[in-house]
């Protein structure tokens, strides 16, 4: 899926909304079925990569140019800096993968 075909199904999902034709949570379902589609066929000079481990970034979807640069847009993306207390304790302990 291209971006203006992705762009195109959340616009469809929130008139279908703002119309009274679907709920919210239908319409977050859709949304984020969209997203994770784009995100899956993501055609560009980057990769998708997932964190797999503790809470809270078990699962989450990023797409970076390499593992280090994906390790730390997980980590901005829930809000985590990555650097923990002087002993590294606090920081959720996860491996990202190829998505």
């Amino acid at each position: 899926m291209d971006r203006i075909s992705a762009i195109r199904n959340v616009e469809d999902a929130l008139r279908e909304f703002e119309n009274g034709d679907a709920d919210l949570a239908a319409t977050e379902r859709r949304v984020a079925a969209v997203l994770r589609t784009y995100a899956t066929e993501f055609d560009g000079d980057d990769d998708v990569f997932r964190a797999v481990g503790d809470d809270p970034v078990d699962g989450t979807v990023v797409v970076a140019p390499s593992e280090p640069a994906a390790r730390e847009r997980v980590l901005a993306a829930n809000g985590t800096s990555g650097e923990g207390d002087a002993d590294g304790a606090g920081d959720p302990e996860f491996d990202v993968e190829r998505f």
